[in-house]
């Protein structure tokens, strides 16, 4: 998975990290992106689940329409402000291609957390919190 445009300083302001929240009837499978390599490429990665441990998943995976799974990227940066719309692989019925992922129309936007107040988003609260560590 690639997609990243070129790095730039981190922006000023806040940081916002949104802690649990997945927790649905599709597992997660994990993916890790460090955004501050000159050529980003999201891993798999172990994960966890309410408490569940799941594993890194094997590539290349095989997923269908009727098993359908979410995908959670974890995308960081410590130095840099970065823009970036992930593109996997893809294939389906002999035809291999990508998918542009993005947010409606718009690219994720991932700024990095040196220097700025952090905070967490704790989504069942539904409220902000300073974050510790």
């Amino acid at each position: 998975m690639t997609g990243s445009t070129r790095p730039a300083p981190p922006r000023p302001g806040q940081r916002v990290r949104h802690g649990p929240g997945l927790r649905r009837r599709l597992t997660p499978r994990y993916f890790d992106v460090d955004l501050d390599k000159n050529r980003p490429i999201a891993r798999a990665a172990a994960g966890n689940d309410a408490g569940t441990p799941i594993p890194a998943v094997r590539m290349p995976h095989r997923v269908s329409a009727t098993d359908p799974e979410v995908l959670r990227v974890t995308a960081r940066t410590g130095a840099h402000d970065c823009l970036r719309r992930p593109v996997p692989d893809r294939s389906s019925a002999g035809r291999s291609g990508t998918v542009r992922i993005d947010d409606r129309d718009r690219p994720f936007h991932t700024s990095g957390t040196e220097g700025p107040p952090r905070y967490e988003y704790d989504t069942a609260a539904r409220r902000r919190a300073p974050r510790t560590g």
